[in-house]
């Protein structure tokens, strides 16, 4: 061992079991893709609650051997479990809809360093070799390039834990002919960037998107000194505050995309809510077919009369299927004032006979229905060990 610094011998040996540890989770993986193929000749379901719960109780008596904590093995296993689920459900999911694409272009909002951007690579990263990024300024743009052709996917921010529901997206649902093929729940972590040295004392002005103003409302209420500027993303709020290079300005966005333009975090986590996750949504110009051995949810739209309990009629349909609704949304139908629109998410494949036999009931007792999207459910509630 290095006498003068015998630091940068342990961090060589930390760095060659990270390799090692990187290739066991390569060769993990692997057998998660050979298992898929299993499950898919038997048609077994892709998730076992009683396998996970078992190998995690299992992992935990190991580790105590170890002097591994049992709160560190199960936070730690719960995301790998999590990745072999969905490694398991995409490869499901392609060769249902025998799709192969080596790349695909995607559409997001902002430019590069935007949540959505991380978001639209995250999404990528599961389902293709490579993909084609293509920034927009707004909701409309991105919905536009897809209807287009112009790129192949849409990842849309639709709901988040703090500031609740985009309505701009929900409106725009109503209009597009695209289809819901996807979702996805990315944990959002909200820092003021800035460029060179400052403190919080010195800023005069903020900028970035209105959600992270809304969702962060409690800690800017403490400077009510700031001038609140609002950009069309916070990608293009950290843009421009590393151009103005001042000591007085800074943006609010996560601290990815602060070092793709050479921004420094001042304070992190800045929440309302210790738990701030938005939730995105994928569309295309074509639906897809959901395997039966996946969870699958469907979203509805749907107009109900203006009678007393026509809402309460529609949604008793869903229960007597026992068909689990998860979301109701509502907003105002553009054109005819005080009628609404209700967006309804249930946990549900499109093709089982129940969801069927749901939408023939509703068709005659609602004014208009539309399915939205069929799509494999991502967000995997972890199990957690008894």
């Amino acid at each position: 061992m290095n006498t003068e610094n015998p630091l940068l011998a342990l961090r060589d040996k930390i760095s060659a079991v990270d390799e090692k540890l990187l290739a066991l989770l390569a060769e993990r993986r692997g057998l998660a893709i050979e298992v898929a193929k299993a499950k898919m000749a038997t048609q077994r379901p892709i998730r076992d609650i009683d396998r996970e719960r078992n190998l995690l109780e299992h992992l935990i008596t190991l580790g105590k051997s170890h002097q591994l904590d049992a709160h560190y093995i199960t936070r730690l296993f719960q995301q790998i479990i999590e990745d072999s689920v969905l490694t398991q459900q995409a490869l499901l999911q392609k060769h249902l809809n025998q799709t192969n694409a080596h790349s695909a272009r995607i559409a997001f909002l902002g430019p590069k360093g935007s949540y959505s951007h991380l978001a639209a690579r995250r999404y990528a990263a599961r389902h293709f070799e490579q993909f084609i990024e293509s920034g927009c300024l707004k909701f409309h743009d991105i919905i536009n390039q897809v209807e287009t052709g112009q790129a192949d996917y849409a990842v849309l921010p639709i709901e988040n834990t703090s500031s609740g529901s985009i309505n701009d997206v929900y409106d725009l649902l109503q209009q597009t002919s695209l289809s819901i093929v996807g979702e996805m729940t990315v944990p959002i972590h909200h820092c003021v960037l800035v460029s060179g040295t400052t403190d919080l004392q010195q800023i005069e002005t903020v900028y970035s998107h209105p959600q992270p103003f809304q969702q962060c409302s409690q800690f800017i209420n403490r400077f009510p000194q700031w001038k609140i500027e609002y950009t069309e993303s916070t990608a293009a709020a950290m843009e421009k505050v590393a151009e103005m290079n001042s000591p007085k300005v800074a943006a609010l966005g996560s601290e990815a995309g602060g070092e793709l333009y050479n921004l420094q975090v001042l304070e992190r986590d800045l929440a309302n809510q210790q738990q701030n996750i938005t939730r995105f949504i994928i569309l295309a110009r074509k639906p897809v077919d959901v395997s039966a051995q996946v969870p699958a949810k469907t979203t509805l739209i749907m107009a109900t009369g203006q009678q007393a309990g026509a809402l309460v009629e529609a949604l008793l349909v869903l229960r007597q299927h026992n068909l689990i609704m998860s979301k109701l949304e509502s907003r105002p139908i553009n054109g005819n004032p005080w009628e609404e629109m209700f967006y309804i998410d249930v946990q549900g494949n499109l093709r089982s006979e129940e969801m069927q036999q749901a939408l023939r009931e509703l068709t005659p007792i609602t004014r208009s229905l539309k399915v939205l999207g069929c799509y494999p459910g991502e967000n995997v509630v972890p199990v957690d060990p008894q």
